[in-house]
């Protein structure tokens, strides 16, 4: 089949292909491996079997020491090498955007400049970003490790900038699913599927990532002590993910305040969020929170806005914060405030503020 699609795994487990990988880029450069297979903890002869695999800290421990030793951060991905410190200076580069959205076009832009193998370029389309990286030469044996690896250090780094994990809602990769295609899933916690035909108009191969549209317009997070900090460990970008998603709460929030009355369950809710029931719970629980908290603290806010600034009776409060009745409601609100609904309002306006 020319399409394959893979959910992720139970368990993670970095595959041996990715260190033969880089093993043949030391061959490249004629040169010893020894060292960085040492300082991984990795014997020569396990890394010639292909269906083991390594930690993930054994990877970050011979990745960092193969772009160190050989001064190449591609790891003889590309045509040329990319000397040690390149994406470092791809991300200063990128830092002070406004946006992500600036920040990611910014370092697409820039790492044209340093590699013409591939190009990477951010396109907006239908409320979705892609994040696509087009193959325009024949990057050979070396193909797989280095489109994984690119996408996936510009993935980590957007989360990074942000300083939130993305939720992505699809990546596919224009080539065929390697032996090792369940830990895609885990590198990108998303579904992966291995499209061969994936090209554009003019026949070059094209692999991208894709998420909601709306990322792009969050603020940056981070600073120049921050990038200092984070270049003395950048790996880490490649096998650490981030728990909260804030697009993720903020979409909540939003559908909840925008539709009390349509938003009782996850059952109601999830649709409005292209997920489904067990998705948004799974989602909402990695993140620290739960659906019924979000619920309480918009509704709670909701309540209090109304309560302070209008005259309406307290079961149309309670209808406009999204409760069904109104003996619901008042239950509720006093055990967020300690007051019932009316007593909170007299007490606001008989000292002027609101008795929290």
């Amino acid at each position: 089949m020319c399409s394959t699609l893979v959910k992720r795994p139970p368990v993670a487990a970095t595959p041996m292909a990715f260190v033969q990988a880089m093993l043949r880029a030391y061959v490249a450069q004629n040169k010893s491996p020894m060292k960085a297979l040492e300082f991984a903890q990795i014997t020569p002869s396990q890394s010639k079997k292909s269906n083991t695999h390594i930690t993930a800290l054994q990877m970050e421990r011979i990745s960092s020491f193969a772009m160190h030793e050989l001064n190449d951060e591609a790891l003889g991905c590309l045509s040329r090498p990319l000397p040690w410190g390149t994406y470092g200076m791809l991300v200063r580069a990128s830092l002070t955007s406004p946006t992500l959205g600036v920040a990611l076009k910014r370092w697409c832009r820039h790492h044209s400049l340093v590699a013409d193998d591939i190009e990477l370029s951010v396109v907006e389309h239908d409320g979705k970003a892609h994040i696509q990286l087009t193959e325009y030469k024949d990057l050979g044996v070396q193909r797989e490790f280095g489109v994984l690896s690119i996408l996936r250090n510009l993935y980590g780094v957007a989360c990074w900038l942000i300083d939130s994990r993305i939720t992505l809602e699809q990546v596919q990769f224009a080539f065929e699913a390697p032996a090792h295609a369940a830990v895609y899933p885990l590198m990108f916690q998303s579904s992966v599927a291995f499209e061969v035909h994936s090209k554009n108009a003019e026949g070059h191969a094209v692999s991208s990532m894709v998420m909601n549209a709306s990322y792009l317009k969050l603020p940056l997070r981070r600073d120049e002590a921050a990038l200092q900090h984070m270049l003395k460990t950048a790996l880490t970008l490649t096998v650490l993910q981030y728990r909260k998603d804030r697009l993720l709460l903020a979409q909540v929030k939003q559908a909840l305040a925008m539709q009390p009355q349509q938003t009782h369950s996850a059952e109601d809710l999830a649709p409005l969020l292209n997920l489904s029931p067990r998705s948004l719970h799974r989602q909402l629980k990695e993140e620290g929170v739960s659906l019924q908290a979000l619920k309480d603290e918009v509704r709670r806010e909701r309540a209090i806005e109304l309560l302070q600034r209008t005259r309406k009776p307290v079961k149309q409060v309670a209808e406009s914060a999204g409760f069904q009745n109104e003996k619901s409601f008042i239950r509720a609100f006093k055990q967020w405030t300690g007051y019932t609904p009316a007593a909170f309002r007299d007490a606001r306006q008989s000292s002027g503020k609101a008795p929290m």
